[in-house]
Parts: C-alpha cells; sequence; structure tokens
C-alpha cells in the first residue's frame, strides 16, 4: 500500500509577508513623478500639493486604522498591529507640519483646500477595505504597501535635501516613512500569524487588496504631478 504523501508545510506568517512584498512591488520606473523629484526636475509647487493632499490623506487613514483596530477587537494582535497604525498616523500629521510651513501654507490653507480625486482615491478605498475586508489581510495588503512607500518617500527625502533645498523639519515627513520600522515588521507578523492560525487569513484575497493599493498610491503621485 502507497504511504499518503506528506502534508504540505503550513505558511508562516514570514512567508506569507515576504510573498507579497515581492509580487506586489511595483514596476521600476512605474513612479514618474518620484523619478523627477529625484532628479530635481519636477517644480517646486508639488511639495505644496503633497503636504495638502497629506493632510487628507492621513487624516482619513487613521480613522480607517481606528475602525480596523475596533473590528478586530477580539484578535488581539490584529487589533494591536492597527493600534499602532492609527499612532503613527498622529506622529506622521505632526512631522507634515514642518513641510506645510515650509511651503508657506496656513491652517486655513489647509482647511479649505479642495482635494484631488485621484489623489483621495487611496484613503478612499482604505476605508472600503476598513468597513468589510478580513483585517489580517489588510495587514498583508498594507506591508506589501508600505515597502513601496518607504521606498518613494526615502528618494524624496534625500532629493529634497540634494535639490530642493528645504529645512529638516521640512524633509522630516518623508524620513518618518523612510526609516525602518521593526515594531510595525513585528506586529505585522504577529498579526499574520494569528490570522493564518486561526484560518482568518487569505493571502489571495490580501492579493487583489494589495495591487489595487499599489496602483491607488501611483494614482496619487500621478496626480500631485497634474
Amino acid at each position: 500500500m502507497a504511504r499518503p504523501a506528506p502534508a504540505a508545510p503550513r505558511p508562516t506568517a514570514a512567508a506569507v509577508l515576504d510573498d507579497a512584498v515581492r509580487t506586489l512591488a511595483p514596476d521600476a520606473g512605474a513612479n514618474p513623478l518620484v523619478a523627477r523629484i529625484e532628479a530635481g526636475q519636477a517644480p517646486r509647487s508639488v511639495f505644496v500639493t503633497f503636504a495638502l493632499e497629506q493632510h487628507q490623506v492621513i487624516t482619513a487613514d487613521r480613522l480607517s486604522f481606528q475602525h480596523l483596530a475596533r473590528r478586530a477587537d477580539g484578535d488581539p494582535p490584529v487589533a494591536d498591529f492597527f493600534d499602532l497604525l492609527a499612532q503613527g498616523e498622529t506622529l506622521a500629521l505632526e512631522r507634515l507640519a514642518g513641510l506645510a510651513d515650509a511651503c508657506g501654507l496656513t491652517a486655513r490653507d489647509l482647511a479649505d483646500y479642495l482635494p484631488r480625486p485621484g489623489c483621495q482615491a487611496y484613503p478612499s478605498y482604505a476605508a472600503r477595505l476598513a468597513l468589510g475586508a478580513e483585517p489580517t489581510d489588510v495587514v498583508i495588503a498594507l506591508t506589501a504597501n508600505f515597502a513601496a512607500w518607504g521606498g518613494c518617500c526615502a528618494t524624496v527625502e534625500a532629493a529634497m535635501r540634494a535639490h530642493y533645498d528645504f529645512p529638516d523639519a521640512a524633509r522630516a515627513f518623508f524620513g518618518f516613512f523612510a526609516e525602518p520600522a521593526p515594531a510595525v515588521g513585528e506586529r505585522a507578523h504577529a498579526a499574520v500569524q494569528h490570522g493564518l492560525d486561526t484560518g482568518q487569513a487569505r493571502p489571495a484575497e490580501a492579493h487583489r487588496y494589495g495591487r489595487l493599493l499599489q496602483a491607488y498610491e501611483l494614482m496619487f503621485w500621478n496626480s500631485v504631478a497634474d
């Protein structure tokens, strides 16, 4: 009698997250605005638009992460991940103030600004995920997106120093996201491992979310450039 085939090894959180980051990584050269900023060829006005739009994005994303944390209340590792992200958005908003000040923006400018639809597609989709997606799958999708976003921010921060003569405070927002965030990585692994152990995680579905997040982020950059 033939022996039964051995059971396939269970996926680990590290493997699932590494696969998402690798599979969902944007193509090289997919972001023309960041390439222009890197070369010092983008007008300084793009930073004004960026600051105005990001003020809206951060405020919306913080609410989405807070809602995801509440939805994951029965799954502490997942809730902890989104709680940390919500706290991070508060810190990011504080750092964005340095860029807004350097661009001459006032509180009234931020309050009265009419956002561009293409720039706000990302937070709108994040809110949709917050309402109905499995939170663990959102962790996977966001982890892939954060890898791409962090790379863009590192490029922009270096270019601001080399080509645009912005003060340190104006670069702080980009530096915040460019720096490694081990606590976020640790909580992402814990959340996804919990999802795998409980059967809640669906990596294939998470990749669907992640592809759209990456596309909407690229739409953000392209719309800033318009």
